[in-house]
């Protein structure tokens, strides 16, 4: 029976319901994404032409949104081992991780496309440099940048392109003598798909 009393029940009820807040979605999410590692091998000494080589690479991240545009993301992979040629001469090998942090600036969603843009620090490690006597600094620290895109495919997954630049740079030893400053600053093209927890 359908009375004053009953009717104001159902009114605060539905009121009720429609204060209530919504379910907010996790600040975490993570990408796996296959990338593409292409150097620009420049070196400061011209008669030393370096030449690493390009590859595709793993890559996993791990983003932390502080608000609806901001966030940072952790760039991760596995070690890479790459091939070195000076002058057109196989010289060896060496080994690096890079690690970057970024700082993400994320556009209001154009429907299901959601651009953004990202700064921060790219840190690698170079270990295992097997250069037939020469010798690469032990790490290098430099600025990074990035720019990209989510297309959202389901309420939890995203198509992710992106595309990363990052300052690494080493220099080049034999002897104990400086032979040059390998400018590597490699390009990082990638695609991949996000999971928002």
């Amino acid at each position: 029976m359908n009375t004053p009393s009953s009717k104001l029940i159902a009114m605060l009820g539905a009121g009720l319901v429609a204060l209530a807040p919504l379910h907010a979605a996790s600040p975490w999410s993570v990408r796996i994404a296959t990338a593409y590692l292409q150097t620009t091998d420049g070196s400061t000494n011209k008669a030393i032409a370096v030449d690493i080589e390009d590859k595709l690479i793993p890559e996993f991240d791990i983003s932390y949104a502080f608000t609806s545009h901001w966030s940072a993301d952790l760039v991760l992979t596995v070690p890479q081992e790459h091939e070195v040629k000076v002058n057109g001469a196989k010289v060896g090998t060496f080994k690096h991780l890079p690690p970057t942090l970024l700082a993400k600036y994320t556009f209001t969603p154009i429907g299901r496309f959601t651009p953004y843009v990202g700064a921060g620090v790219n840190f690698t490690l170079i270990f295992d440099d097997d250069l037939g006597g020469a010798k690469l600094d032990s790490y290098s620290v430099g600025p990074a940048g990035q720019v990209g895109f989510d297309y959202k495919l389901a309420d939890h997954w995203s198509l992710n392109a992106d595309v990363k630049r990052a300052m690494l740079r080493t220099d080049v030893k034999a002897g104990g003598v400086k032979l040059t400053e390998a400018r590597l600053d490699p390009w990082i093209y990638s695609l991949g798909l996000r999971y928002q927890f």
